[in-house]
């Protein structure tokens, strides 16, 4: 920069002897000069940060297409890998969408193993106003679960179907 500078006072047209010499004496002088490091540079680097205001900073980006919800129902898994399921374990759901859910398993299942899952979404005494949803799936994910030797199975949905045991009101039935 300091270079085009000086081009263009020189490229002038005046031709006094004294103004050209004073060009030639503040190149010379600029050249030698060493330019001070930025005070930013120099100053003391901050230690931390105790507390960040909430409005200061973003929520995470949910990378999910649907949002999750937080609730326990009773779960059995019906079949896996098309073979029907001998013993039946008292299973809850840990979270639970519209294209997927999460729940706790004593075993290890290789991710990509079809299952069948029914979830109890509405479960009134005497059954009286159950609704099951039943569904065919796929394991999408296994990890280890906070309980031992129990794993976190995350689970897609590819056909749901709902169950009610109790015939809907007919004000509600189609005509």
């Amino acid at each position: 920069m300091r270079t085009a500078r000086h081009h263009k006072l020189m490229d002038r047209s005046d031709s006094s002897g004294g103004e050209s010499a004073a060009i030639e004496q503040l190149s010379a002088s600029s050249s030698t000069t060493q330019v001070d490091p930025p005070s930013w540079t120099t100053r003391a680097k901050p230690k931390g940060i105790s507390r960040v205001p909430s409005h200061a900073v973003r929520p995470v980006e949910e990378r999910r297409a649907y949002t999750r919800a937080k609730l326990s129902l009773p779960l059995c898994l019906r079949r896996i890998a098309g073979q029907r399921e001998q013993k039946h374990y008292t299973l809850r759901t840990a979270n639970i969408s519209s294209s997927g859910v999460l729940f706790i398993y004593p075993q290890r299942i290789e991710p990509g193993t079809p299952l069948e899952i029914e979830v109890s979404l509405v479960d009134r005494p005497f059954g009286r106003g159950t609704v099951k949803m039943r569904t065919e799936a796929h394991l999408v994910r296994a990890e280890p679960a906070p309980r031992h030797g129990w794993h976190a199975l995350a689970v897609s949905f590819d056909e749901i179907t709902f169950l009610r045991e109790e015939p809907l009101p007919s004000r509600f039935r189609r005509q």
